[in-house]
């Protein structure tokens, strides 16, 4: 059935191309978020960049025809301006404790409206905030979250185990591949494979699938193998090595709850492949301001020092890998142009070719922005996206929605990405605990 949905500003800043989201259905942008828009556009930064893509994408419609009655859309529905006077509203009435200076309750009536010159139509509001969810259902408007970014995968690991006979372990071993249509009856896996996936053979055996998805293939890391002073301590943390030193995948997720070592193994296996075997360019490692774009100007000093205390973590772990090899990382930065750390902000508009890119924190950048990074990279580049779901400090992000998860889900099963969840803590043992007890 055909719907009518009505978009908060919220989703507009979040996702421009929601303009279009809704299939064959009706969409209603109230005339107060486009004021609320109007505060957005001068922003710097993604929200900023969003709000300007927005309002020419409506200008775009507005030439098409009259945006007050509505446009269609490519896919057979509409996108319309709600304009209503406050005589349209002497009918309504909002509960006297609602503020009516707020535009959320401006938007609120807005629907309401909209629900009662269309009573045979069902009306939806979107919004990503959740209080706002909660006060439509009490003036019995529906609401629901923009849908369109959530991952639809439950379990996002990248790896998985395959069950071999002995005999078969020892004709991997002596092959160097093992094709899925050689299996044994007793053997034949009980889901379907993709590429890059990790698998455990059994009796310490790993392999990966291969580009094809047909055959599994050794790993090119061992867990005996020293990657600028540090080894893997766990199965996850091999198939992360793996991944991050392989040249034939461009790109790598990593998730995991704190202390896993997601941002040690990026920055040891980019430090390996930058200055050691020489594969790239430099060593760029970066990570969101919150909100991304963030203006740290008020902080003192020089760019750099006003940069350092988003990025201080990365620092430390570099100290902390710099310090394996006797050198302190400080003095390298400075006296080498082959290691590269800044805020996020900056990486807009650029074209990154030759570089093994690191993006930390990922779970704090939306679909949109993961979006527009990953768009700026050019030939020859690796990059890496870690974070961890549960630690999520944007306020219209969750688990299922977030750019990390987003990107990962997406890109499972592509012959260029990688996947690998991190799933034991190895910084200490109290931090391990507290991240289970205190979660």
């Amino acid at each position: 059935m055909v719907k009518n949905f009505v978009l908060d500003t919220n989703v507009l800043l979040h996702d421009p191309d929601s303009l279009g989201a809704f299939e064959d259905n009706h969409v209603h942008i109230p005339m107060p978020v486009l004021e609320e828009l109007d505060k957005f556009k001068r922003n710097p930064g993604q929200i900023g960049a969003n709000c300007r893509e927005v309002v020419r994408r409506l200008d775009e419609l507005r030439t098409r025809g009259d945006i007050l009655k509505g446009i269609q859309t490519q896919n057979g529905g509409t996108v319309q301006i709600a304009l209503f006077s406050r005589e349209d509203f002497n009918r309504l009435r909002l509960p006297a404790y609602f503020n009516k200076v707020l535009a959320d309750n401006w938007i609120l009536m807005y629907a309401l409206k909209i629900q009662e010159n269309h009573g045979n139509i069902p009306t939806i509001l979107v919004t990503k905030d959740i209080n706002l969810r909660i006060k439509s259902q009490t003036v019995g408007v529906d609401s629901q979250d923009y849908l369109r970014d959530k991952s639809k995968l439950t379990r996002l690991t990248g790896f998985g185990d395959l069950s071999l006979s002995s005999a078969s372990r020892k004709a991997f071993a002596q092959k160097g591949e093992l094709h899925f249509s050689q299996l044994k009856p007793q053997e034949t896996p009980e889901e379907n494979y993709h590429p890059n996936q990790y698998l455990d053979l059994g009796e310490g055996t790993l392999g990966r699938v291969d580009s094809s998805g047909e055959k599994v293939i050794p790993l090119t890391y061992s867990a005996q193998q020293e990657v600028w002073g540090i080894r893997a301590r766990n199965r996850e943390q091999v198939y992360a090595l793996d991944a991050l030193l392989d040249d034939s995948i461009s790109l790598v997720t990593l998730t995991g709850m704190a202390g896993t070592g997601k941002t040690l193994l990026a920055l040891a296996a980019g430090l390996q492949n930058v200055l050691d075997e020489k594969e790239y360019e430099r060593l760029t490692a970066t990570k969101p301001v919150i909100p991304m774009g963030k203006d740290i100007g008020f902080l003192p000093g020089s760019a750099e020092e006003k940069v350092r205390p988003w990025v201080q973590p990365i620092f430390d772990n570099l100290e902390f890998l710099f310090g394996n090899r006797g050198k302190k990382a400080e003095e390298f930065l400075k006296s080498r142009n082959l290691i590269e750390i800044e805020i996020l902000s900056y990486i807009r508009g650029r074209s990154i070719p030759g570089q093994f890119i690191l993006i930390d924190e990922a779970q704090n950048l939306t679909p949109h922005e993961v979006k527009t990074i990953i768009t700026r990279v050019g030939e020859k580049t690796k990059i890496i996206f870690t974070g961890d779901p549960d630690q999520i400090d944007n306020p219209y992000l969750d688990k299922t929605s977030n750019g990390l998860v987003y990107l990962a889900s997406r890109f499972m099963g592509d012959p260029l990405a990688a996947h690998v969840s991190l799933l034991k803590g190895e910084r200490s043992a109290l931090a391990s605990r507290a991240a289970q007890i205190l979660s």
